[in-house]
């Protein structure tokens, strides 16, 4: 087989981030305040290298597929995610927020503020403030320094296992590497292991308690947290195969009756503090603006989001079915969401008329789920999600000039939404050169502010239609590098150079790239890293 099994993969990437999470100081034992936690840490790793290398974990992860790269349910997490990170410990730390396209239920924090959540993990959810809790308990990882500690504990060992993981990683999506990824770690697993059996109980309570204060300060539920842990180990208790069949969350993440204890204890104790302090209603109106945290607590957190309509449409249950659709079977869902809401009246959900749309849109059969959309619309007019959707199913069935002018409304409207812009550019890069001038003219804004290859490729194939070949070459090896491919961005890179046609400026981004991108090329080189765009680690001519 050309490489390991994709979940394999993820699951060693995992193991390694708990086992750095795993190395940490004694819990604290107040329930009501939180230990401050320095650390010397940054002498050995800065922010900027563990910024690096939870940016690399990511290209990597890219490279073999294992992200669901889609502006829809990027904005949205990183809204809830930052939203959350805004209230915590270290409000002006770098985060990023991603979906990894696995099943099994997990979730993990990686250095540099990468926060990882499984589409599994995800769609098994009940509320926002569910989903809302596990992000924050990952948060809460990275605001208490576990991962700092993880390196600072072990100077020798533990960044040598990063690096040894990102090779593994990278073998895995070299031709012929079978189960190379697996060989890679076999030296250093049973260390992991152990090390998780020794700490990592400690490191989860600290986690628990700074995410149930970001919780609360965010408006959601702090019990959600408890809630959570304790369907979690309903289940594992349901299961009687061993390991398999634990939910591979509390493997990484132990769940005990003292921790559940103590999350709900602390999480009674911020709703009495709550309760304590004025409503908004009462605050004058120069206090309020003047106040930065805590957002008053509510019972549904979504009214926060969903605004003052009853009418409205839950945006997390929208985007839940979003992502079981993304990250599975598009065809096979169809039948699965077509079944049941044949048969059962309780399934009969806007959320899964949604899903039913996407999942035949993506299998497509675009016709079909336009007339979905439709019948949604009809219920909740002017919901931006489902024009999108519509206009997307339009798309798919060939009725390009209705797709067209729904974007073109909906982007009227929302200038600076990028699931727009992308799916109105997508729909351009279709038509005419003049459509596509008119594409890469609205995507070129947005290179500054995003790290997904989608975006960078369709600004690419958009000025390549426009008749900028050189643009389109420039954005062709930057996706190549977001998704994990730096030595076909290099060669890319040094083709364009040799053009004849070059301007000055062009020249010198091109060389500027080509700069940042050598010292990277040279490292795996060096290390003789396989990837998949030099599957056998072999040298390779920088000039």
């Amino acid at each position: 087989m050309r490489m390991a099994p994709r979940y394999l993969t993820v699951r060693l990437l995992t193991t390694l981030i708990c086992a750095g999470l795993a190395l940490s100081a004694g819990a604290q034992e107040d329930p009501t305040r939180l230990p401050d936690l320095g650390s010397s840490a940054n002498a050995l790793i800065s922010p900027q290298e563990a910024q690096d290398y939870g940016a690399a974990m990511l290209r990597q992860m890219r490279a073999l597929d294992m992200v669901i790269d889609d502006a829809m349910l990027d904005d949205y997490m990183n809204d809830l995610g930052h939203r959350l990170a805004a209230n915590s410990a270290k409000p002006k730390d770098h985060f990023s927020f991603f979906i990894v396209k696995d099943p099994v239920i997990n979730a993990f924090a990686a250095p540099g503020g990468y926060i990882a959540v499984n589409s599994g993990l995800i769609v098994i959810t009940r509320s926002e403030s569910e989903l809302a809790g596990v992000i924050s308990h990952e948060i809460g990882h990275i605001t208490q320094n576990h991962l700092e500690r993880a390196f600072e504990a072990s100077k020798k060992d533990a960044p040598l296992l990063a690096l040894v993981l990102l090779g593994a990683i990278a073998a895995g999506a070299g031709a012929g590497a079978g189960d190379g990824a697996a060989a890679v770690l076999a030296g250093g697993q049973g260390l992991i292991m152990q090390r998780q059996i020794n700490f990592t109980r400690k490191d989860e309570v600290e986690a628990d308690r700074a995410g149930i204060q970001t919780l609360s300060n965010s408006g959601y539920d702090p019990n959600a947290m408890a809630d959570f842990f304790e369907r979690m180990q309903d289940t594992m208790r349901v299961g009687s195969g061993g390991d398999r069949d634990v939910p591979e969350f509390l493997q990484t993440h132990p769940v005990t009756l003292s921790r559940i204890s103590d999350a709900k204890s602390r999480a009674g104790t911020l709703i009495a503090q709550q309760k304590l302090k004025p409503t908004h209603t009462t605050l004058v109106k120069d206090q309020w603006e003047k106040s930065t945290a805590p957002i008053i607590y509510v019972k549904d957190p979504t009214t926060l989001l969903k605004g003052s309509s009853k009418t409205d449409l839950d945006t997390y249950l929208l985007m839940r079915e979003r992502i079981r659709v993304l990250s599975g079977d598009a065809l096979q869902l169809s039948t699965y969401y077509g079944d049941n809401l044949a048969r059962d009246k309780t399934f009969d959900t806007p959320e899964n008329h949604y899903g039913y749309a996407l999942s035949l849109t993506r299998s497509g059969r675009g016709t079909l789920a336009a007339e979905q959309m439709q019948k949604l619309l009809k219920t909740y007019p002017g919901n931006q999600i489902l024009q999108i959707g519509l206009a997307d199913a339009y798309l798919q069935s060939g009725q390009r000039g209705a797709a067209l002018s729904l974007y073109a409304e909906l982007n009227r409207l929302s200038p600076r939404n990028r699931a727009i812009a992308l799916g109105y550019a997508q729909a351009l890069v279709a038509g005419n050169s003049d459509d596509a001038i008119q594409a890469a003219n609205m995507l070129r804004p947005m290179l500054d502010d995003t790290d997904e290859p989608t975006v960078y490729r369709t600004y690419a194939r958009s000025s390549e239609k426009a008749g900028d070949p050189v643009r389109a070459g420039e954005a062709y090896a930057d996706a190549s590098y977001l998704s994990g491919r730096p030595f076909d961005a290099m060669e890319q890179l040094k083709r364009l150079l040799k053009r004849p046609d070059l301007d000055y400026y062009a020249r010198a981004r091109i060389q500027a790239r080509i700069t940042e991108l050598t010292p990277l090329v040279m490292e795996l080189r060096k290390r003789r890293v396989q990837t998949e765009d030099n599957p056998s680690g072999r040298d390779q001519q920088l000039n």
